[in-house]
This record gives structure tokens, C-alpha cells and sequence, in this order.
């Protein structure tokens, strides 16, 4: 079934890729690039290094405890990370870079819908010197108050250094936002703050003003402001890419980055259309948990440019093939 979801995501980014998006490659970093490296099949999470210009940041899903540091120039491999004391990931869904320059990777995919009781994140300091090597990794153990749940993206924000998630869901899923402080020795409970679309990736500006979240049919920038979202946010135009599983900005905030699973995947650089100006920034409460808000509906987005007829047709296929997937995984 996977394959599936691959090939129709390989077929949809070469019917559905704007020409306007397509930069070449191996020119200058944070443009578009391939992954090369062959490791790397099911790109699921995607951070910007702090440290290393045009570096970016990638694992598998559901893989082995390896964060992979791909060129921008090149789309090649020039860092392979182990995490050590972490034990055996389950489902490694999201990377982020926070203010302190630690790499956050959360642990926190559960494709049955809330069957464990409780998740990961993974923290350690991104390195200074770009090659293979191991680096020791703190644990930090996660549950809801809600209750256990299925997530994909995970959000460092770049002032307060707070850890946000936001859970998956075909119906929309909730935005929900760790304790102040991540604590290695107890369980750090995540509290819902917000509705969100379906989402599988999302990443705040380096600036700290706006929170973009992603699914597989839609992309939408949010203003950010005392740890609220903004109303409804802004769609950012991004094609489709079948299995879109990653988003996250370029260092100077100017564009994003975005991502998809499968081997030798395509990651698109589509240029912020509002770069020059400040969003909307509704009033809000302290950045703690607070109201929630009407969740939107992906296929409400209305990603302009992209509804086109082979949008529609290569869209409701997947649809069709990740249903069967979820019938199938739960029968």
C-alpha cells in the first residue's frame, strides 16, 4: 500500500508542479533539491540548520534512530547522525531546530489512532562539524490531556523555545502546546490550545510571527501572536505532492521549504508572496493554553492556481488508496 501512496505521489508532483516553481539545481543552497541519498525513502520531517547554511535536516519515518544532513546545492548526504540513549524509535514523524541550537525530533507518529499511551521527543545539540558521528540524545516522554492521538508535526518556537504538536486527523486535529520547560525525568503533558486542519508537517518563521502547517491537499501560513493562532490563516499556494510530509522555512524567513516522502523526493522551494510585509496579528492571550478556534477544512482551502482538472483526479486517487490503507490497517 505504500508503494501505492508512492507511486501516486511520484505521478502527482510531475502532473501538478507549477513551472513557476521549478529553480535549478546544484546552484545556490535553499533552492530546490533532490534527495539523493538512497537511505532516505520516506522523508517525513524537514529543519533548516541554524548552523550550517543550505543544510537540511530529514529522517525516515518509522526508522532507525539516523537524522540525515542533506546539501541544499547538491541534494547529497554530508552528515548521518545516531542518536544514542534513545532507544528504539516507533514512529520519528518531525524535526525542528529551537532557539538554543538543540535539534528536536518528535517520535510522535501512531497510526492507530491513540494506541500507545504515550510518545517521544528527542533533543541533542546540533553539531558543529558536518560529518558521520554519534551524538547523545536526551528523552523526553509526551502524552496529551486529552488523551492519546496520532501526530505528525512538531514546532519549536524560535523566542520562548516552547514545543508545540499538532495531531493528525482527517476531521482536523488540535494544536497542543508542551510545558514551558521539557522535563527529562517525568512525563511532559501537552495541553490543546487550538484546532487545525489535517496536518502532517508545520514550522514557525525564524522571526517567531507566523506558523505554517501543511497536509497532503493544503498549506496555510498563520499569524502568530502570544501563543495563538491567527484566524484562519493564509493559503501559500503549494502544489500538490502526493505524500506531502514536510514544510519548514529557510533561515531568513523569505520562503519555504517543502518535502515529500519517496525515494530520491523532491523538496520545492515556493517563495513567501508576502515576504516584504508583517501578517495580521490578532490579539491573543499569553502563550499558554487558551481558547480553541473553528478548525478549517482541507479541501476549504482553495490552494489557488493548483485546482486544476489533474489536481482533482490524482487527489481524489489518493484519497481512494489511503482509505482503503486505514480500512485495511484496521480490520
Amino acid at each position: 500500500m505504500r508503494s501505492a501512496l508512492c507511486a501516486l505521489g511520484a505521478a502527482a508532483a510531475l502532473v501538478l508542479l507549477p513551472a513557476g516553481h521549478a529553480r535549478a539545481e546544484g546552484q545556490e543552497p535553499d533552492r530546490d533539491f533532490t534527495i539523493e541519498d538512497s537511505r532516505v525513502t520516506e522523508s517525513s520531517g524537514l529543519a533548516a540548520s541554524r548552523a550550517h547554511p543550505g543544510i537540511y535536516w530529514t529522517h525516515n519515518d518509522q526508522d532507525a534512530p539516523l537524522i540525515y544532513g542533506v546539501d541544499s546545492r547538491t541534494g547529497k548526504t554530508v552528515a548521518t547522525l545516531t542518536m544514542q540513549g534513545v532507544g528504539t524509535p516507533r514512529d520519528m514523524e518531525a524535526i525542528a531546530v529551537g532557539p538554543d541550537g538543540d535539534i528536536y525530533v518528535g517520535d510522535i507518529g501512531d497510526n492507530l489512532d491513540g494506541s500507545w499511551d504515550h510518545v517521544w521527543v528527542y533533543r541533542f545539540p546540533e553539531p558543529k562539524v558536518l560529518k558521520d558521528q554519534k551524538v547523545a540524545a536526551k528523552q523526553y516522554v509526551v502524552k496529551y490531556a486529552d488523551g492519546a492521538r496520532n501526530a505528525e508535526a512538531l514546532m519549536v518556537h524560535p523566542k520562548t523555545g516552547r514545543v508545540y504538536i499538532a495531531s493528525k486527523n482527517e476531521d482536523g486535529g488540535g494544536l497542543y502546546a508542551g510545558p514551558e520547560r521539557l522535563s527529562s525525568s517525568g512525563t511532559n503533558v501537552f495541553r490543546r490550545i487550538g484546532e487545525v486542519p489535517w496536518v502532517t508537517d508545520g514550522a514557525f518563521s525564524p522571526d517567531g510571527d507566523r506558523l505554517v502547517l501543511r497536509g497532503y491537499l493544503m498549506a496555510r501560513e498563520y499569524a502568530w501572536k502570544d501563543g495563538r493562532l491567527g484566524d484562519e490563516g493564509t493559503s501559500i499556494g503549494a502544489p500538490f505532492q502526493g505524500q506531502a510530509e514536510s514544510v519548514t522555512y529557510t533561515t531568513d524567513g523569505s520562503a519555504f521549504m517543502l518535502g515529500s516522502e519517496g525515494q530520491k523526493s523532491r523538496v520545492v522551494r515556493l517563495e513567501r508572496q508576502d515576504a516584504g510585509r508583517s501578517p495580521e496579528k490578532p490579539g491573543g492571550s499569553p502563550d499558554a493554553p487558551g481558547a480553541p478556534q473553528a478548525p478549517q477544512s482541507p479541501a476549504a482551502d482553495g490552494e489557488k492556481g493548483n485546482v486544476t482538472v489533474g489536481f482533482l483526479v490524482l487527489a481524489g486517487a489518493f484519497v481512494v488508496v489511503f482509505g482503503i490503507k486505514r480500512l485495511l490497517r484496521r480490520g
